[in-house]
């Protein structure tokens, strides 16, 4: 069973522009990457523990285990046949992008501490 969610492109756009703005605002106010770095990855952490829930709550019939499924865009079109670009979470990708996420999350708060006085701090978390 796949049920649309439109949360799961959030779990990879979300660090993606934390690069990007510690990319271009780094340089100049190096201290942003303080709450960019960690703030994102932390928020895309919150996004999957919330879309990993939402999955647990699903009931899985006897054909098929339940899923989440983001289409963020339909790539080619021809015919019948058409191609997607999307995110897909089951139960395996679920275990997977906790670890990620929260171990990711807990290396950037330690981060913190660890580059206080490095003068490539915005660079490091960029």
């Amino acid at each position: 069973m796949v049920t649309p969610d439109s949360w799961l492109r959030w779990i990879v756009f979300l660090p993606a522009l934390g690069f990007l703005c510690n990319a271009t605002v780094g340089n100049r106010a190096p201290r942003t990457a303080v709450v960019v770095g960690p703030g994102v990855v932390g928020l895309a952490f919150a996004i999957a523990v919330a879309s990993v829930l939402r999955l647990h709550g699903l009931e899985g019939g006897h054909e098929a285990a339940p899923m989440l499924h983001d289409v963020v865009y339909r790539w080619i079109t021809v015919g019948s046949f058409h191609a997607d670009v999307a995110f897909r979470l089951d139960a395996l990708s679920a275990i997977m992008v906790l670890v990620v996420t929260g171990i990711g999350f807990l290396i950037h708060v330690y981060s913190i501490g660890y580059m206080h006085d490095d003068p490539g701090f915005a660079r490091f978390f960029t």
